[in-house]
């Protein structure tokens, strides 16, 4: 008989933090419906004490979300907890998760306390996030490095405590597969009382296992895996949920584990994650990857024509992958339009619909038919938009000047919150002197880290889709994206969301 695996989804928390991947409340509550329609257990929707924006972001996601549990994130302190509990209260299904480090590197280094300390500490933050919720979850930070003897000591005490999941984190991706299998079936036998609640396992990638670690631990009685959409998250990233879901699925007969997941929802899902994040998807991912279900050898191809299993162990259409190339012309209407959006997890409201589908119209007028993804496209461009009252800068006009054997000069007018302000700039190419004149105008401590340009659909009149990297002074990293028919136009407009994210962060960072 198979039994349940958890599926705690981490991507609004943990894979958040992959540098340059964050994203606003409405883009988190779009990712957490999709989540929800995909059917995860577990929506972990941030770390509310960090910020006013991550606490507004869990707040409206326990508000909104229907299904899921909606847990948060605190760290053993008081104001942490009572700061989560204010977050997630509103949820059907709220959970409080709270951690510490356990590991030597970590309580020496970091925390300066010693093994009694830390127990007592833990103790007590499952204590009071338990006189808030009955659903409270406890991590031992840097479980894979902590001594296993000591490790069970801890959740020992927070079991007592009241903590109704444990969860064994290899935080930093240190542990080999059978490694740290041995150190889940060591804590049954160590703890048997672990086997009265549920026991979780959060595994990163900075060795390459996280996936083979999650799975060698379900093997080895774990029943909740926590991990993130496309495998993003801090550093290499964490577990990736489609390779943990179809790996249960497709090799239900090693495992005897299987999960509520709906994978016809995984590719849907891992392309609104990836838009909205703008962190790209390898060709070659497991999966998700455009590549997954692609053939090119000769043999091969010959194989799947006569049958598809000789070479395919998952069917394109288990995962939610049924082809790219619908075409949109400007008589399909906005019911087309908007049912496309839908298929693809998009949910937008009466105004924004109305937006896409005239955008939608006007570049079929140019370009006589539009493909999936350059609706998909725009309608990310206008879900990302930043409220009014968060841009501070706005893009007024530009002009540049360019030619066979001439300097590329550009100048461009800014609305900076009220005021107009012209720069001007000298570059290697056309966008590289408009980014200069927009940091004549921009405190130079914001910095351009990345700025890459890629064609939506193929040929000569295919959307740009620009998506740019920032960091602050403080070594914060910012990303924005934009999308237009003009290159240098949807540059100028990354830019400026960049700098609005930062801005938004900072408190200002433009010249007076």
């Amino acid at each position: 008989m198979s039994k349940r695996i958890l599926i705690f989804d981490t991507t609004l928390r943990d894979g958040e933090q992959s540098p340059g991947a964050s994203l606003n409340i409405k883009e988190k509550i779009l990712i957490a419906e999709q989540l929800s329609k995909l059917g995860v257990d577990i929506i972990e929707a941030g770390f509310p004490v960090a910020s006013p924006g991550d606490f507004e972001a869990v707040r409206q996601i326990a508000r909104q979300i229907e299904g899921p549990v909606i847990c948060g994130l605190a760290r053993a302190v008081d104001k942490d907890i009572d700061c989560c509990w204010e977050a997630v209260k509103y949820a059907n299904k709220p959970r409080i998760h709270t951690f510490i480090a356990t590991s030597d590197i970590h309580r020496d280094e970091k925390l300066r306390k010693s093994k009694e300390e830390v127990i007592v500490s833990a103790v007590h933050a499952v204590k009071r996030a338990r006189s808030y919720c009955d659903d409270v979850e406890f991590s031992p930070e840097d479980a894979g490095r902590t001594s296993v003897d000591y490790m069970c000591d801890v959740v020992r005490a927070v079991i007592e405590a009241g903590a109704t999941t444990i969860n064994i984190p290899d935080t930093v991706g240190y542990t080999e597969p059978e490694e740290f299998a041995g150190r889940i079936r060591t804590l049954f036998e160590k703890v048997p009382e672990a086997r009265n609640v549920v026991i979780s396992v959060h595994c990163h990638n900075d060795l390459g296992n996280a996936v083979a670690n999650s799975l060698a631990a379900v093997n080895a009685g774990a029943t909740q895996v926590e991990c993130c959409v496309n495998g993003i998250g801090e550093r290499a990233g964490n577990a990736s949920l489609e390779e943990i879901v179809m790996n249960l699925k497709t090799r239900n007969d090693y495992f005897q584990a299987d999960t509520g997941i709906n994978t016809r929802e995984l590719y849907k899902t891992s392309r609104l994650v990836s838009r909205l994040t703008g962190l790209e998807i390898a060709r070659n991912k497991a999966i998700v990857g455009r590549n997954a279900f692609a053939h090119e050898a000769g043999i091969h191809q010959h194989g799947v024509l006569q049958s598809r299993a000789t070479y395919e162990i998952m069917n394109a259409e288990d995962v939610g992958w049924y082809g790219e190339n619908i075409v949109i012309g400007k008589h399909s209407g906005k019911h087309a339009v908007l049912s496309l959006l839908e298929e693809e997890g998009y949910i937008l409201d009466n105004e924004q619909s109305l937006r896409v589908t005239e955008k939608v119209k006007a570049l079929a007028d140019k370009n006589k038919s539009v493909e999936r993804d350059d609706v998909l496209a725009i309608a990310m461009d206008i879900l990302g938009e930043l409220p009014e009252q968060e841009q501070h800068i706005k893009l007024e006009g530009f002009t540049v000047t360019t030619g066979s054997g001439m300097t590329p000069t550009a100048s461009v007018k800014l609305n900076i919150d009220g005021e107009e302000k012209i720069g001007a700039g000298v570059g290697d190419g056309p966008i590289d002197a408009l980014s200069k004149a927009v940091w004549q105008i921009i405190d130079p401590s914001v910095q351009l880290l990345e700025y890459n340009l890629k064609a939506i659909t193929g040929g000569t009149d295919a959307l740009a889709d620009v998506s740019i990297k920032l960091q602050d002074a403080n070594g914060r990293i910012f990303s924005g994206r934009a999308v237009h028919e003009d290159v240098i136009k949807a540059g100028a407009m990354a830019i400026i969301s960049g700098l609005n994210r930062a801005m938004n962060a900072s408190n200002g960072h433009t010249k007076g």
